[in-house]
């Protein structure tokens, strides 16, 4: 990805606290951070680092304590006001579906919200984006509760994706999955950026989806982002967090796994 590629998000100097002094906790710290056009950046770092939380400070969903995030140029509260599931997309790790709505009806209520458009169009609409991430018109009258985690995964990312945003937010996108349907998942997320030409962040701890899908990893540690880069180039950073997350033994079978190289276990 060419560092001359637009920015889609940027943020400078944000600070993230909770409470209030004397008892205020400092999550984020002049933070930086910038993600292009085209890129799949994935967000990793400790318990506590604020990883979900930079993630709905982008979505808009919550503000900074100082800072500013802005969304392809736009501030991000201006663009909370203006429509911003047109901008971005968010799959939330559990999928969020909502439980009395059918399939169809939750891709849908984006688009039925801003009742601007007929039904049928609305209808057609949501079965493209049914059918885009891999699932069947019979499933359109199923309920939430009849589906299997895969299968909320997906219905989930067709709700994102149903205005065409050019941003997409994934929390923990295969967390919960077997590793068949994690898989099949990745492969979707990497067909569906390559089609549409998505810009994705995406927060995950699974070091297979990790490696499958980033073009870039950002490491947030000590309340900011201390380094950005390719899998392999971050994995080359001193940091301890780096080593525990991608140099111990569950990293090492990952990285054995995505070079096809044997496993050896130090005893």
């Amino acid at each position: 990805m060419s560092d001359m590629a637009p920015a889609v998000v940027e943020v400078s100097k944000l600070w993230t606290v909770f409470g209030a002094p004397p008892a205020e906790f400092v999550i984020h710290k002049d933070l930086d951070l910038t993600i292009r056009r085209g890129e799949v950046v994935s967000l990793v770092g400790g318990s506590g680092t604020g990883k979900t939380t930079l993630l709905r400070q982008i979505l808009g969903l919550q503000t900074p304590a100082r800072g500013q995030v802005t969304v392809l140029g736009e501030p991000v509260g201006a663009l909370s006001t203006r429509g911003a599931a047109s901008k971005v997309g968010m799959l939330f790790q559990h999928g969020a579906l909502f439980s009395a709505f059918s399939v169809l009806d939750n891709i849908a209520f984006a688009l039925r919200e801003l009742k601007t458009l007929p039904d049928d169009v609305i209808y057609d609409a949501a079965l493209v984006k049914l059918q885009m991430v891999g699932l069947q018109p019979k499933d359109a009258r199923k309920m939430p509760s009849d589906l299997s985690g895969g299968m909320v995964k997906r219905v989930a990312l067709a709700r994102a994706l149903i205005m065409d945003p050019p941003l997409l937010l994934l929390d923990e996108p295969t967390a919960g999955l077997d590793p068949e349907s994690a898989d099949g998942f990745c492969a979707l997320l990497r067909s569906l950026h390559q089609e549409l030409g998505l810009t994705v962040v995406m927060v995950t701890h699974d070091l297979d989806t990790l490696f499958e899908l980033s073009t870039r990893v950002a490491v947030l540690a000590d309340q900011k982002v201390i380094t950005t880069g390719t899998p392999q180039e971050v994995v080359r950073f001193v940091h301890p967090f780096i080593e525990r997350f991608f140099l111990g033994g569950r990293g090492q079978r990952a990285a054995a796994l995505l070079h096809s190289l044997p496993v050896q276990v130090a005893h």
